[in-house]
């Protein structure tokens, strides 16, 4: 296999589903999901995923570059790693998703869904996931680096989304994310439906839901944009040097969620809306027919608001700075 995005968006089945080089062994194991193994024994194991959401292109372009040299023996491998285009059909189409949203469906969420591509694509998925792990040792050091872009624009252009997680963040995970040019990480204080929050909860896994920039279709990304998170992965899997980090990562928390119940919903928000907005306290930010969302901290930030979303599903986060940590690292906000 030379071009493993190519051979994925081709729909067909490869001439060669398994194969090996100086560096490395590889397995295709279905549509979008290609496993590699170094040659040299290894303590880590890594999981990157892009394009759960189709028309984020940009990650699948700089993460295919990476996986290509790999294939063709140019660089050598140092985890263990398992490679996912989470929705092909929905790449192929530029499309968010087909029927529905994927990155809802994890940790048994797809049950609750009618038979659609995306609940048996999640049910593919984690058992992928469980399987790669499954197969290495028990004191592995997990991540899952889930990259994705966003449909809006952001006040942080690049910044992190982190699942719920019961231990500290190992500081080893929060450097590189911060050498990924992350200018911003936001911890969840619930779990979620999310592929990261999947890898999080059952494997222990250290992961991160990476926004990097705008949604924009194949061929339409300026990938010089994504240096910094290309070269932060590379640091990674083939050992090459790390970037600097010019500054840490303004922290936030989620303070409330806002949720669609209700086809009489409305976004008290313009569609340009940017990400990290900030509203003053008591500010409607949505109803839903007797329901009303209000900001309750002195500010709240939103990110991701979507009217659009399907009912039970989350129409937009609220968020609060951190300010402890913030204040700890000499921020000046």
């Amino acid at each position: 296999m030379k071009d493993f995005l190519k051979q994925t968006l081709s729909g067909e089945l490869p001439e060669q589903i398994a194969g090996r080089n100086d560096q490395l062994s590889w397995q295709w194991l279905d549509e979008g999901i290609l496993e590699l193994t170094p040659i040299n024994t290894t303590s880590q194991a890594f999981v990157v995923s892009a394009g759960i959401h189709g028309n984020e292109t940009a990650p699948v372009e700089i993460l295919n570059e990476l996986i290509c040299q790999l294939l063709r023996g140019e660089k050598p491998l140092l985890p263990r790693l398992l490679v996912i285009y989470g929705n092909p059909a929905a790449l192929r189409n530029n499309k968010r998703y087909q029927r529905c949203d994927i990155n809802r469906m994890f940790g048994g969420r797809w049950q609750q869904y009618e038979d659609c591509p995306e609940a048996r694509r999640a049910w593919r998925l984690e058992q992928a996931m469980e399987t790669f792990w499954q197969a290495g040792s028990s004191d592995e050091v997990r991540w899952h680096l889930d990259l994705h872009t966003a449909i809006r624009g952001s006040y942080h252009t690049r910044f992190g989304v982190m699942p719920l997680r019961t231990t500290p963040w190992p500081e080893d995970f929060l450097h590189w994310l911060g050498a990924a040019g992350l200018e911003a990480l936001v911890f969840h204080r619930s779990a979620g439906g999310t592929f990261t929050n999947y890898s999080g909860k059952h494997f222990s896994a250290a992961s991160c839901t990476l926004e990097l920039g705008k949604a924009l279709p194949f061929g339409s990304n300026d990938l010089t944009q994504f240096s910094a998170a290309k070269q932060a992965l590379a640091a990674v899997l083939f050992g090459d040097a790390l970037p600097e980090v010019t500054a840490q990562p303004q922290r936030y928390r989620v303070s409330q969620q806002i949720t669609r119940h209700t086809e009489a919903f409305k976004l008290h928000m313009s569609d340009d809306t940017l990400n990290f907005t900030a509203f003053p306290q008591g500010s409607l930010l949505a109803e839903d027919g007797e329901e009303r969302f209000y900001v309750q901290q002195a500010r709240e930030y939103v990110i991701f608001p979507n009217p659009n979303v399907a009912l039970g599903q989350r129409a937009g986060l609220m968020l609060v700075e951190d300010n402890a940590h913030n204040e700890a690292l000499g921020s000046t906000e």
